[in-house]
């Protein structure tokens, strides 16, 4: 069996949008000082938190785009409350769940050029789906989830895996 690139691509970005946008609720709900969750970081040479759920949530918008060859929706990235960040995800959810499926015809082989300071990465469509795109947003996605563990937000895995599909007899 083998798996279009729309449906592992939407499938994938979306379980884990959804996760963080639950994340962020059990933030808000844990009583964690807001201040110090936007400061909140695991190590001094890492982005704090928002800057986590910012690269997440861009990952998966701008990964979709650039599997369909369109433009996709920015945001200034100032967000400076749970709320916002919040907003962020919903976005990018609203985003992705927009695209219909034929957006994605050669997305497989399209020609994806990212460019760096100091690097230039050259995909196909696959390659960057498979080799870029979605290990770094679960990157992000994994250390938003692990700086509030640290802070002590009641997390577990299940948490961060989110719904599971089981087969329905």
């Amino acid at each position: 069996m083998s798996l279009a690139l729309d449906t592992l691509s939407t499938s994938m970005f979306l379980r884990g949008l959804n996760v963080l946008s639950g994340l962020i609720d059990r933030a808000a709900e844990s009583g964690l000082d807001e201040a110090v969750l936007m400061e909140a970081r695991l190590a001094p040479d890492m982005r704090p938190f928002p800057d986590q759920v910012r690269m997440a949530a861009f990952s998966a918008r701008s990964g979709i785009a650039r599997l369909t060859g369109q433009d996709w929706p920015k945001t200034d990235d100032a967000e400076a409350s749970l709320s916002e960040l919040k907003a962020t995800v919903a976005l990018s959810i609203a985003f992705i769940e927009g695209v219909e499926a034929t957006a994605f015809a050669g997305g497989e082989t399209r020609r994806i050029e990212l460019r760096f300071p100091g690097i230039e990465l050259n995909f196909e469509g696959q390659g960057y789906l498979t080799s870029f795109a979605l290990p770094n947003f679960y990157f992000h996605l994994s250390m938003a989830y692990a700086i509030l563990r640290h802070l002590g937000a009641p997390l577990g895995k299940r948490d961060f895996l989110g719904q599971i599909e089981l087969i329905q007899d």
